[in-house]
């Protein structure tokens, strides 16, 4: 049998326009989009952003924080694209690393998530895991925000998006449930946004 091809192998509007726009994935408009409609970020904030590669959101948040901002960028991956002098970059899991590794920046204003799993084919499977992964960026978020502080998290939709949802309520007053324009025609990914993050 022949390999299933790629259906994202050829950019579309979104992935040339980001690339021209100097930033490396067309992700960029997903965070463009949520933080004008939610008004997430500002000068002067203290951002982390888990899952950071290629560096899209690291490098948008640390253009909307200013150089009196600072952005942590975590990810398994290294990224490969040049930072902002107010963004550091951290190797590891985050799953695994501890909240002190986390916490350079903390208290944080913002915590970002765009983690995903690495598909298997199987989509059960596939939600299951990104359940994890949102739950452990909430928790993280829980632990190392700031009171009245933010989250946004990546979550592929699933029967887990209940138990998501009544997370992310405990944590913050506010909630939203965004699935930016930009998102790929056959994704199943959506965001939650917590605001104002509870005492």
């Amino acid at each position: 049998m022949p390999p299933r091809k790629n259906p994202y192998a050829k950019p579309d509007h979104f992935t040339r326009s980001a690339k021209k726009a100097g930033f490396p994935a067309r992700s960029v408009f997903k965070l463009e989009e949520i933080d004008r409609r939610v008004h997430l970020l500002r000068g002067r904030m203290r951002v982390l952003d888990l899952g950071a590669t290629p560096g899209s959101w690291a490098m948008y948040a640390a253009g909307r924080v200013g150089t009196e901002g600072r952005v942590l960028a975590v990810d398994l991956v290294p990224v490969r694209t040049a930072l902002p002098a107010n963004t550091v970059f951290i190797e590891g899991d985050a799953l695994s690393l501890t909240n002190e590794a986390l916490g350079r920046f903390a208290p944080y204003d913002v915590v970002l998530s765009d983690m995903a799993p690495q598909t298997t084919g199987s989509r059960i499977t596939d939600q299951a895991r990104s359940f994890d992964l949102f739950m452990r960026a909430l928790a993280v978020a829980g632990d190392l925000g700031a009171p009245g502080s933010s989250f946004v998290g990546k979550l592929f939709m699933s029967e887990d998006l209940t138990a998501a949802r009544t997370e992310l309520r405990r944590l913050y007053s506010g909630e939203r449930i965004i699935r930016p324009e930009s998102t790929r025609a056959g994704s199943t990914v959506i965001f939650l946004i917590g605001t104002d993050k509870r005492q």
